[in-house]
């Protein structure tokens, strides 16, 4: 028989059914969808009279509430846990955690952490094998409170679930202040079709939670349908009758020795010099480092072929340019703008950085549309890093520099170059090149040909100074001139210096190359033969 009992009958059979064990325990695995892996259990209080039968949740628990008796009772189901592990743990029984849920009316108890951690040391269980749950809606009004609980709970080491996510009135708030270590999100958003707004809620929720470093657990899935979408916005995590309905103690013994068990993994593993909460705060120091003292930034997701920009600075949208607002690049679909070939280039780079965990470059040419400028073809250069990673989905970070003026510079300048130096293999011209930022020379082809210059020079000129190509005596000279040259005090050089052992003359010309902040880029060097006036009637130079 089962009869719905009374409040008077609730509160007057309360004592007996705590002492006789017609309150009980049921148990309700949590499970990975990915795996099929049991990851830990929620303990769930049930009552069952000898005589009316069993009782609704819904109808004792508020009974409990509002006589004051829910303190007695949690303590009850706590104690009742820690047997059972006690129980496992003697037996050698493999476990998982176990999570036990603390009402707001355990909360305004000052003393309810010290009790449940008395009973914790009292049956000596690792603190890892309990997790306590904490509803959302009893952080209203109470913040603070709840605030120095969790702080209490966390300082004996116990891990915080928010439970029922989602079924309050002030849920992004709950999640900015509390620090809560899993979330549990209640699942009536997806509640009729798939997808829609609940739908995209939820996808937000478990986004945020990513960046937060919060496990996400899905709360009463019941469908193959429900657990798939979770899993394809990132949840992997599930609790509900489609894998078990709450069991008796009996019945989640035997489940425990049927199904492999895993520890919850956090849901975004960020950098440990990255502190997520802080990057997203407008007012902390990572924001306004963000924002003002790096050069152009973004912060992007990769998952399965796919990229989401997350953020970007003023600098990024400078460098991007085309008077583009910052809210047209979060929305863009940053592959939208490149080719095959450049798109391979980028993902090439991101994998690289993903397998050396350092950062990587890359150039890209796009093609970038905005509202204003219409379309333009522009080149970016990308330092990229990756700052964080679940199983499928990565987090990156990169500085740009759009480097187009300087590539399209250098493509002319090489144009250029092509035809200077076919005209300086006929005309007795040697030529070359310096980067004045890496001190790499590289020669022309006469060069290597008639002075053994090797293909590429580094800490230029040194080298060339060890071999005698510059005499001894002119070293500290020529030296000077191309220190002045990195440091851009003059823009040319015009000077005739004896080369080779056999110190024949020679009129040397550099050119100076600078960037678009007027920063020396490279020198262009070219030397001529001087032709001594005795021997030939007059001084001139073969050109």
């Amino acid at each position: 028989m089962t009869k719905r009992m009374t409040e008077q009958e609730l509160v007057d059979s309360f004592d007996e059914a705590l002492e006789l064990g017609h309150i009980f325990i049921t148990y309700q695995p949590k499970i990975n969808h990915s795996t099929g892996r049991m990851i830990g259990a929620e303990a769930l209080m049930r009552w069952e009279h000898p005589e009316y039968g069993m009782q609704y949740p819904s109808d004792f628990i508020p009974v409990l509430e509002k006589n004051d008796l829910i303190y007695r009772a949690d303590l009850g189901v706590f104690e009742s846990v820690c047997r059972f592990l006690r129980k496992c743990l003697d037996s050698g029984t493999d476990t998982v955690p176990i999570s036990v849920n603390m009402s707001r009316y355990d909360i305004y108890r000052k003393d309810y952490v010290n009790a449940i951690e008395a009973l914790r040391k009292k049956y000596d269980i690792p603190v890892k094998y309990l997790h306590v749950e904490v509803t959302e809606t009893s952080a209203i009004g109470g913040m603070e409170l709840v605030s120095g609980v969790l702080k209490q709970l966390h300082d004996y080491g116990y891990i915080v679930e928010m439970d029922d996510f989602g079924s309050g009135y002030s849920s992004l708030n709950v999640l900015k202040d509390l620090a809560v270590d899993i979330i549990k999100l209640d699942m009536r958003f997806l509640s009729g079709d798939i997808g829609g707004r609940g739908g995209t809620i939820i996808s937000a929720i478990v986004q945020m939670a990513k960046w937060l470093g919060t496990p996400v657990i899905a709360e009463g899935v019941e469908t193959m349908e429900q657990a798939d979408y979770m899993k394809s916005i990132g949840c992997k995590y599930i609790q509900g009758y489609l894998y078990s309905q709450p069991v008796r103690e009996s019945e989640f013994t035997e489940k425990l020795g049927q199904l492999e068990h895993e520890p919850v993994t956090p849901a975004m593993d960020l950098i440990r010099t990255m502190d997520a909460e802080k990057f997203w705060d407008p007012s902390s120091l990572e924001t306004l480092i963000f924002n003002n003292f790096v050069g152009g930034a973004v912060i992007f997701n990769y998952q399965n072929g796919k990229t989401e920009i997350l953020r970007v600075n003023k600098k990024y949208v400078r460098e991007i340019g085309m008077n583009m607002l910052e809210q047209e690049i979060l929305d863009s679909d940053p592959w939208a703008g490149m080719d095959s070939e450049n798109r391979e280039i980028y993902e090439k780079t991101l994998w690289k950085a993903i397998e050396s965990k350092d950062e990587e470059s890359c150039e890209t040419w796009r093609n970038v549309c905005s509202k204003i400028c219409g379309e333009d073809r522009i080149c970016i250069r990308s330092f990229i890093r990756m700052i964080g990673r679940t199983e499928e989905q990565y987090l990156f970070y990169a500085m740009v520099q759009n480097v187009t003026v300087e590539k399209k510079c250098f493509n002319d300048l090489y144009n250029s170059e092509r035809r200077f130096r076919f005209s300086s293999e006929q005309a007795n011209v040697y030529a070359w090149e310096v980067d004045l930022t890496t001190k790499q020379m590289r020669p022309c082809f006469r060069c290597m040909r008639d002075l053994n210059v090797p293909p590429l020079v580094h800490n230029y000129p040194e080298p060339l100074i060890e071999t005698g190509l510059f005499p001894p005596d002119y070293a500290d000279m020529y030296r000077q001139r191309m220190k002045e040259l990195e440091e851009g005090t003059i823009d040319s050089l015009d000077v005739v210096i004896p080369l080779t052992v056999g110190r024949i003359p020679f009129h040397v010309r550099y050119t100076l190359e600078r960037d678009e902040n007027g920063k020396p880029l490279k020198a262009y060097g070219s030397a001529t033969l001087v032709v001594d006036s005795d021997q030939n009637g007059s001084k001139e130079e073969n050109t």
